[in-house]
């Protein structure tokens, strides 16, 4: 059985947790940051977790994950 190729731009978005969860940058702090509240921009630098559902989905993108 051949190996199972790795979907490389969902390899750059996401990264694994020790516990196996996948984490995400955010969206929304590129430009345009003149207009939005800092409270929302410090948030906005944290990563995020993916749901379950979601996570399923990305597990299909990232085999060996």
């Amino acid at each position: 059985m051949p190996k199972m190729k790795t979907r490389k731009a969902a390899a750059k978005r996401y990264s694994l947790t020790g516990t196996g969860k996948i984490k995400y940058k955010k969206m929304g702090l590129r430009h345009i940051l003149t207009k939005k509240a800092t409270k929302r921009k410090r948030n906005l630098r944290h990563a995020g977790i993916l749901s379950k559902s979601e996570a399923a989905r990305a597990r299909v993108l990232l085999p060996y994950s």
